[in-house]
């Protein structure tokens, strides 16, 4: 039997208490995710953030030539849901901690998946 090799890691960041407001404001969305890609030292290929009208909320992502991060916000229940999935856990766990720091009043609750592939035999 192989092994499982880590291809790269996968955070699942579910984010509570924020601003409704900021939540539909898709310029202060893609900024927030432009400065976790820093933080990363992640290379931003293109970005799409598309807003949903009336009171609703903002779904974009980052293509990276290091894979991606993406959101989801529902302004409603003041809820964002975030994807980081990086080629390398440190650079995701610097994307996590300057969330952490950028949203300092945010409830975050934070799941890590190792990407795994197997070799061919």
């Amino acid at each position: 039997m192989q092994n499982n090799h880590i291809i790269g890691q996968h955070c699942l960041l579910d984010v509570y208490q924020l601003d409704s407001k900021w939540l539909q404001n898709s310029s202060a969305i893609e900024q927030l995710l432009r400065q976790l890609a820093q933080a990363a030292q992640a290379h931003i290929l293109e970005s799409y953030f598309h807003t949903f009208g009336g009171s609703g909320g903002v779904t974009g992502v980052l293509l990276l030539a290091e894979s991606h991060i993406s959101i989801h916000t529902w302004p409603e229940h003041q809820y964002a849901a975030i994807d980081i999935f990086m080629c390398g856990k440190l650079l995701a766990e610097a994307a996590v901690t300057e969330l952490k720091q950028l949203l300092p009043d945010a409830q975050m609750h934070i799941r890590w998946l190792a990407r795994t592939y197997q070799p061919q035999a």
